[in-house]
Order: structure tokens, then C-alpha cells, then sequence
């Protein structure tokens, strides 16, 4: 069997990356060979199997035919006279069009170190314009690798505007999207996933409520850096720097996607955009099937993050019933996750990024001092059904004035 390492294993290794995974390319063999030494296939449209020790995967060289519109439209010849060459050709960019065989010897025939070296994504082939995904992931790569310079080849940023235009990128499945973007909001710098979107026309078809907030103004006193759309993607930064947690940097990602209708004539000012936003949001998440722990958490932060701005300004009662409607209560809530998306709206802003959050440690004291309030009185007093909840209500609320 005659094997090599391809695809993202080379590429990191060689850029001094961490190697994650390992993808194996395999000439000269049958799926019928394969299986008789033991390898298990889980390709559906492609034949891919798992190593019987490594669990690796191993992948027939093959070469791909585009058959129909989208990314599912091609026939597949996985014969044993597929070369490496052939196979590496219909790889997306240079730099993942790079084996390895066994001895160590790098075999190149698209350019890809030479790309390595001057940190461009371009793509081996015409074939790229074929696969509406490969759009997506590139934009992936970018968030993953723009802490290192990378940037688009002019040809292949030309390439993925014409796939647009095509009407490519309409064949996207929901699932796909949410996939590939899921991965991006765990990158290193996650908003070069939208601007690279962005920059080929894909972003106002794929994420239209996010693509509608560029060129939308707000107030320089508040929002130094004034566009909309910046503005959401610095907030998506500062989230990425706040916390690990991939539903806290989708949250700070749409928060202010009610500003995109608000009314002109009162531009640059937004009023009640918290609440314009949740439809939007809602919107967002039905199209892309987003689960319910980001979807719930982007709609409490897009209803509510200028009350947590404004939280020293809050009744007493307002907090107990914002601090309720969080699930502040119950052992299992995002309230924490709810502070840093806010926070990571605050520094989200030109010059502020090293802004101290104040308002996050005054709504965490008055979680700790609501959750931690004796309700005791009320379960003793003989109450029952509606009367024992607006009691401990009434009992937090006195806590909160107190504290405030």
C-alpha cells in the first residue's frame, strides 16, 4: 500500500503548528483491498476508512467531476490508477495540496510552500469555483490563520466573488453553515471569518442581518469607531479574548442586529433596537438551525445588554425580574455568560477594549445577593400556589434595595 499525508497535517506542520489530525491519501488499492486489510469505510459519498489501530483516516486518491449546482453535485472516480497529482488537483488552496510519504519528502506540485512562505490562500484549481463550501472554508482559514498575515490571492478573491454572483452559495444547507461557522467562533480571531465573507459578496447572502449593520451609523460620542457592522465584529473580538465559550461569541455577534432597521430619519441614534433585534435574531437561528444554548443566550443578550450597561440605574424590582428571566435562580444558567457577551459589547469599541466592565461586577454582586436572599419566610408563613413566588420575589427585592 502506498500511502501520504495530506491536507491540514502538512500544511501546520510545516507552518510549526500543532497537528491534530491526520488525513492519509492512498493509491493503487480498490475498497475491496481495503477491507480485506482490515480497514472499516465511513465514507458516504466518498471512499474513506479507518485504520483497524491508528483510526486514522485513509482516503482513495480520487478525482471529482461537477455533475449539478451545490456542493453535492459530483461523480466521484476513486480507481486504482488515480495519481497523487490527480487527487491533490482538486484540492481547495495551494497550501492543503501538500503529501508527505512515509520517507518525509514533500511532494508539491501546486505551489503550496511557496504560498506557505508568503502566508496567501489561493486555489490549485478553476475546479474550486465548483464546491460552495470551499468559500466558507477559506473564510475558516482566515480567522484561523490571520494572526499570522495570511491573506486572499486577488485570482482567488475574483474567483469567489464570480461563485457568488452564480448563485453558488444559495445551494449552502443550513447545517453546513452552522458547521463551518461554529468552527470559526472557536478560531483565533473569529471576525476575519465574516470579513473575508464579506469581502466576496457572500456575507449579505449567507448572514444578511450581519451584512445590513456595515454603513449603518451610530454616535461617535458612544461609538468611536461609528459603523454598525465594525462595531458587532470588535465586540465578537473582545468576546473570543473574554471567554472560550462559543455561545458567548455568537451572542456578542448579534446583539445589535436590531440597529440595521432602525428608522433613518433618527440615525445615528437606535432607539429601542434591543428589542427590534430578538425578531432578527429568532429569524437567524430558525433559518440556520442554531441550538437552543446559543439561541436562547443571543436573545437575552440582544433584549437585555444595556440593561446590564445600565444595571446601577435598574429598580429593584426591574433586576429581580431580569435576574429571574436569566434563570439567575436555578443551579443550570448562562448569567455569567450573559455579563461577558455584555462586557465584550462595552470594549467592542474604538479606543475602549481595555476598559474596566464595571457594570458586570455590580450585576454579579446583585446575582449573588438575590440568589443567596433567606427565603425561608416565605415557605413558613403557610403560602400557597401564585403567593409563595411573589413573596420570595418581594423578599429579593428588598435584598436589591438594600445593596443598591
Amino acid at each position: 500500500m502506498k500511502t501520504y499525508l495530506v491536507g491540514g497535517a502538512v500544511r501546520d506542520k510545516l507552518l510549526n503548528r500543532p497537528v491534530t489530525e491526520r488525513d492519509w491519501v492512498v493509491l493503487g488499492e480498490t475498497e475491496q483491498s481495503m477491507l480485506a486489510q482490515g480497514f472499516r469505510a465511513v465514507g458516504k459519498d466518498f471512499p474513506v476508512f479507518l485504520h483497524p489501530k491508528t483510526g486514522e483516516e485513509y482516503a482513495l486518491a480520487r478525482t471529482e467531476r461537477k455533475t449539478a449546482k451545490g456542493y453535492k453535485g459530483f461523480s466521484v472516480d476513486a480507481s486504482p490508477d488515480v495519481t497523487l497529482e490527480q487527487d491533490l488537483l482538486r484540492r481547495d488552496l495551494t497550501i492543503n495540496a501538500i503529501a508527505m510519504s512515509e520517507t518525509g519528502e514533500l511532494l508539491d506540485f501546486y505551489g503550496g510552500q511557496k504560498d506557505l512562505k508568503k502566508r496567501i490562500f489561493r486555489h490549485v484549481s478553476p475546479a474550486f469555483a465548483e464546491d460552495p463550501v470551499r468559500i466558507l472554508r477559506l473564510a475558516r482559514f482566515a480567522s484561523r490563520y490571520a494572526p499570522l498575515g495570511f491573506t486572499i490571492a486577488p485570482e482567488t478573491l475574483a474567483l469567489m466573488r464570480n461563485m457568488v454572483e452564480a448563485g453558488e452559495v444559495d445551494a449552502l444547507v443550513p447545517e453546513r453553515i452552522w458547521a463551518e461557522l461554529v468552527k470559526a467562533l472557536g478560531e483565533t480571531r473569529p471576525s476575519a471569518f465574516f470579513y473575508t465573507l464579506k469581502s466576496c459578496g457572500a456575507l449579505a447572502r449567507i448572514f444578511p442581518e450581519l451584512d445590513a449593520l456595515f454603513g449603518v451609523p451610530q454616535p461617535e460620542k458612544y461609538h468611536p469607531e461609528i459603523d454598525c457592522g465594525v462595531h458587532s465584529l470588535m465586540a465578537l473580538e473582545q468576546a473570543a479574548l473574554l471567554s472560550p465559550r462559543l455561545e458567548v461569541r455568537f451572542a456578542a455577534l448579534v446583539h445589535d442586529v436590531g440597529k440595521a432597521i432602525s428608522p433613518k430619519d433618527n440615525l445615528p441614534h437606535h432607539y429601542g433596537h434591543e428589542q427590534n433585534g430578538v425578531p432578527l435574531v429568532e429569524q437567524m437561528c430558525h433559518r440556520l438551525r442554531v441550538p437552543n444554548s446559543f439561541k436562547s443566550l443571543a436573545l437575552h443578550v440582544t433584549q437585555y445588554h444595556t440593561h446590564c450597561h445600565k444595571v446601577r440605574e435598574l429598580r429593584a424590582n426591574t433586576l429581580v425580574d431580569l435576574l429571574q428571566t436569566l434563570g439567575a435562580f436555578k443551579q443550570d444558567n448562562h448569567v455569567e455568560d450573559f455579563i461577558l457577551a455584555c462586557e465584550a459589547d462595552s470594549r467592542g469599541r474604538l479606543g475602549l477594549e481595555n476598559r474596566i466592565y464595571e457594570s458586570g461586577e455590580f450585576f454579579r454582586k446583585a446575582r449573588d445577593c438575590a440568589a443567596e436572599t433567606d427565603t425561608s419566610a416565605a415557605l413558613n408563613r403557610g403560602l400557597k400556589g401564585k403567593q409563595v413566588g411573589e413573596e420570595i420575589r418581594r423578599l429579593r427585592i428588598n435584598a436589591l434595595k438594600a445593596l443598591i
